[in-house]
């Protein structure tokens, strides 16, 4: 991603565009990673990300190219595969994000639901965003925990134990057909 952010930044000169605060302490690029991005937005915002998200793990931390002996193909499509090493690797992964959400989650105007799913885009399916069967976070969806969020009714920071502990998680399984 380092290389990828580097040559959208070269290739369509944004450099100018992005906040001066932060092409000031760093190189460009990596002011377009969203821990960056987040640190500079004024307007209250509302992260919905899994922990387990498997784009990021079967595109960024184990894309096929880095796995020439298959070790990773069974758990990267589907967590359930994983052993024990690769659940550390996972957990480390979790646990970058939570690091990296750190400081956003320190303004109480932001919101944040991150579940122990293996899923990627849970807003736009009714299954994983509200329904009797979504994924929860202390017995609220992701629809429950916005709509707190969004009408002020609550300080929002929904932050899942580590996989495997939740069992309303959706998670994704692409060994089957």
């Amino acid at each position: 991603m380092r290389s990828f952010y580097h040559d959208v930044v070269d290739l369509q000169t944004v450099s100018k565009s992005l906040h001066k605060n932060c092409v000031d302490r760093m190189e460009p690029f990596k002011c377009l990673f969203p821990q960056e991005m987040v640190k500079n937005i004024k307007t209250p915002v509302f992260l919905v990300n899994p922990a387990y998200d498997f784009w990021q793990i079967q595109n960024i931390l184990v894309p096929d190219v880095s796995d020439p002996h298959h070790y990773w193909v069974k758990c990267r499509l589907n967590i359930q595969n994983c052993n024990h090493g690769q659940m550390e690797v996972l957990q480390g992964f979790r646990s970058s994000l939570l690091k990296a959400v750190n400081e956003f989650l320190l303004n109480n105007r932001n919101g944040v639901f991150v579940n122990s799913c293996f899923i990627h885009c849970q807003t736009w399916m009714g299954e994983t965003w509200h329904s009797p069967s979504s994924p929860r976070i202390n017995n609220r969806t992701i629809a429950e925990s916005v709509g707190d969020w969004y009408f002020n009714r609550k300080v929002v920071k929904q932050i899942d134990c580590p996989y495997p502990c939740n069992p309303t998680c959706y998670n994704m399984d692409f060994t089957r057909g």
